[in-house]
């Protein structure tokens, strides 16, 4: 059995499929892992890069960029480069690739603050349904 050699492959961490992302962002998610340094756990591809990689469109690519950062998986800045003659141009964004656990925390914490909220529905929809409901006995 052949072995492959180091770089050609990446890991991807089996908590990514607990947060319940769509297929798109996973699959531009998957891409950044791939192109991340894992020292720095930055990259940089273009959205022309990444669309070219996983066949979507840049607007496409874009879109899941962003559910992605809302979701707190990465962030991305804005870089600049200079040209041949001096003048400042717009670079490709520099996305920071945020360590699994860290991640899945703030899903643990999001989720657990979604369950208080739902019992806090919960208990007041009750309490209203008593007082409406014993509001109903005393007027007949």
């Amino acid at each position: 059995m052949r072995r492959e050699k180091p770089g050609k492959f990446f890991l991807m961490p089996n908590e990514v499929f607990l947060l319940g992302l769509s297929p798109g962002e996973l699959v531009v998610y998957s891409y950044l892992k791939r192109c991340e340094n894992r020292k720095t756990h930055h990259c940089w591809p273009s959205y022309k890069t990444i669309g070219r990689a996983v066949r979507m469109s840049e607007n496409t690519v874009r879109k899941y960029v962003l559910k992605l950062e809302e979701r707190g998986l990465i962030t991305t800045e804005p870089t600049s480069q200079f040209d041949s003659e001096g003048r400042k141009r717009n670079g490709n964004l520099l996305y920071t690739m945020y360590p699994i656990g860290e991640v899945m925390s703030q899903f643990y914490q999001g989720q657990f603050e979604r369950l208080n909220l739902l019992a806090l529905q919960s208990r007041a929809a009750a309490r209203l349904e008593q007082y409406s409901g014993s509001g109903k006995k005393n007027r007949l």
